[in-house]
């Protein structure tokens, strides 16, 4: 009873140590642009919270203030950094990707009625 336990629980582990395809061109571009997209939204997140800290930290002074005592020396930190609007990476234009091909020189019209013993070029010697 074991035995068939082991090996019906090996048979079905076995698809998981099959191997995946390579990724095509396409998934490799969505990947790289969704890893793009992600370091931009780690930097907005950065910048947002940079904000809200230095306002915090604002009202606090503030409120120290109105209140009459006197607050603690602020620490300096570097200024927010604001990190744009989100721009994708540029894609090269389709020449340069090699998109297109240069046209075959025609020898003959694409539909003869010419036999391929006619149409073979070369002689026997």
């Amino acid at each position: 009873m074991r035995f068939a336990v082991a090996v019906s629980i090996a048979a079905l582990a076995l698809p998981a140590f099959a191997k995946l395809p390579p990724l095509s061109d396409e998934a490799k571009a969505k990947a790289a642009e969704a890893a793009l997209k992600t370091a931009w939204s780690d930097k907005v997140a950065a910048f947002q919270l940079c904000r809200s800290m230095d306002k915090a930290a604002a009202a606090y002074q503030a409120g120290a203030k109105r209140a009459g005592r006197e607050p603690a020396a602020p620490v300096a930190t570097p200024p927010c950094a604001d990190p744009g609007p989100f721009a994708a990476a540029p894609t090269p234009p389709l020449q340069a990707a090699g998109a297109h091909s240069p046209a075959a020189t025609a020898a003959a019209p694409p539909n003869s009625k010419a036999t391929a013993a006619e149409l073979k070029v070369g002689t026997k010697k």
